[in-house]
Order: C-alpha cells, then sequence, then structure tokens
C-alpha cells in the first residue's frame, strides 16, 4: 500500500511540474511572438505621391465680321449696276464652329429684284475681280426679305483662323420702271455654334 501511494504521489509530483513548465513555454512563446508581431508591422516602408495642377477650361466660340456694317451699298443704281464687297469673317474663339448667315432686309419688293452672290476664295474682290475665279456659295438670288433668308449653312471655321466672303448685289439690267425710287437696307447676321460634339 505504501509503495503504490508512493508510485502514484511520483507520478502527480512529475505532472505538476511538467504543467507548470509547459504554461510558463506558452506564456513566453506568446509574449515572443507578440514582439515579433510587433516589431515587423513597425518595419513596414511606406510612401505617398500627390499628382497635382489638373486643370480644365472651356474653350470658345466668337464669330466676328469686317467690316461690321455697309459692306456692299449703292445709293443710285441704274439698271445694270453692281456693287461688290468683301467682308472678313474670324473665328477669335478657341474651338472649331460651324456659322450661318441670314439676310434680312426693311422691306421686300425691291429685296426680291437685287440679284446677290457670296464667293469664296476671289483672288481680287472687285467687280472686275469677281468673275475671275472663286467659289459660290449664294446665288445668284434674292437679297433677302423681311422674314430672313439663310444665305449661308454649316460653313466651318477652325479656332484662330478667318476667311473672306466677297459679296456682289446686281440691279438686272431688265428690271422694270416699277422698281424706280425703291430702297431696302439689307443685314447679315451671323449665327454660330461649336461643332465639337455637335
Amino acid at each position: 500500500m505504501k509503495l503504490a501511494f508512493g508510485t502514484v504521489g511520483s507520478v502527480g509530483t512529475i505532472a505538476g511540474v511538467g504543467a507548470g513548465r509547459l504554461v510558463s513555454a506558452a506564456l513566453f512563446f506568446g509574449v515572443s511572438m507578440t514582439a515579433v508581431v510587433i516589431g515587423v508591422t513597425g518595419a513596414v516602408f511606406t510612401d505617398t505621391e500627390n499628382v497635382g495642377a489638373n486643370t480644365f477650361t472651356a474653350g470658345t466660340v466668337d464669330i466676328s465680321t469686317s467690316p461690321g456694317s455697309a459692306v456692299v451699298t449703292f445709293p443710285t443704281m441704274a439698271p445694270g449696276d453692281e456693287s461688290v464687297g468683301e467682308l472678313t469673317v474670324t473665328n477669335a474663339g478657341s474651338l472649331e464652329l460651324r456659322y450661318d448667315v441670314t439676310a434680312t432686309t426693311s422691306e421686300n419688293t425691291f429685296a426680291a429684284n437685287l440679284d446677290m452672290t457670296i464667293k469664296t476664295g476671289v483672288t481680287t474682290c472687285t467687280s472686275g475681280g469677281f468673275g475671275t475665279d472663286g467659289s459660290v456659295v449664294y446665288g445668284a438670288a434674292d437679297l433677302g426679305s423681311t422674314s430672313g433668308i439663310e444665305v449661308i449653312s454649316n460653313r466651318v471655321l477652325a479656332g484662330g483662323a478667318s476667311e473672306e466672303l466677297c459679296i456682289k448685289v446686281a440691279l438686272p439690267i431688265g428690271i422694270g420702271n416699277a422698281a424706280q425710287g425703291l430702297t431696302t437696307t439689307a443685314s447679315f447676321n451671323f449665327a454660330a455654334e461649336q461643332t465639337a460634339n455637335n
């Protein structure tokens, strides 16, 4: 009976000592792992970069003409007379544009008797040079009307570019006496819009 108690007691003592050491080892391992994890986290390299100056500016559509008035005029026209004048159209904006021109007159009768022709690319925009070269973009047709006649449509002009329109207005030789003393005033109205995404 004493031997059995002693044997059992010895076994119990060895098991107790082994458990204590195991707990101590586990605690030490846990603390060591915590230290390793903390050490690894603190050693990560980082960096940042900023990409600035992302600037946006809206383009512009800006059409202008020169001269601003009286490009073609004739105060005492007789049958067979004609008036020729040059009009410079400028796109002062940064975007490509397309423009339309509408001719509006102060009355209809005399305006319908006057024949207008508009050309581009005329080397010498005079009565003598008008028929020499260039391309017709309107006419010969009526000068305009009180409600307006579209004489140019969808004419494209690059940003910063300009072009010359050579305009001729003629009173036909066969006009009747009913036209004597009539007068009309024409206005050329330019409307422009961007071509991009349109």
